[in-house]
């Protein structure tokens, strides 16, 4: 790992890292767990007209959306805590150079530093435009 990062904020950010991977289990535990107890056929079976059965898929498609984000979140930081193991965890993912500490703070799972993730999302913004 970089010099840039001392111990005590590798360990902090470790820490946090760590909390919320544990909330997300716990969430996903609980958004599985209620998917179970409510069923969306159970749900769409008492529906009575078109409209509430659009309304019980747009549910079933957010729960589902929400896992989805959640599960996502999870990787993220499993890969940020791999990084941690291996001394690479403040060390840009494009350049090689070095993510500031303020930056992990504000968002641990950070992979590249600010000046490459703003490239990042450009290029990847540039296909996401529609010509009207």
């Amino acid at each position: 790992m970089s010099n840039q990062l001392k111990d005590e904020q590798i360990h902090q950010l470790k820490e946090q890292l760590e909390n919320r991977f544990d909330a997300l289990w716990h969430e996903i535990g609980s958004e599985l767990e209620g998917a179970a107890k409510e069923r969306f056929l159970q749900i769409a079976g008492e529906v009575q007209d078109l409209e509430d059965r659009s309304v019980a898929d747009l549910f079933a498609d957010l729960n589902m959306t929400i896992l989805d984000k959640h599960v996502q979140e999870t990787r993220d930081i499993n890969s940020a805590l791999i990084r941690i193991g291996k001394g690479t965890y403040d060390t840009c993912s494009d350049c090689g150079g070095s993510i500031d500490f303020d930056r992990l703070a504000a968002y641990p799972t950070a992979s590249r530093c600010v000046r490459c993730q703003g490239n990042y999302e450009k290029s990847h913004l540039e296909g996401l435009h529609t010509n009207l």
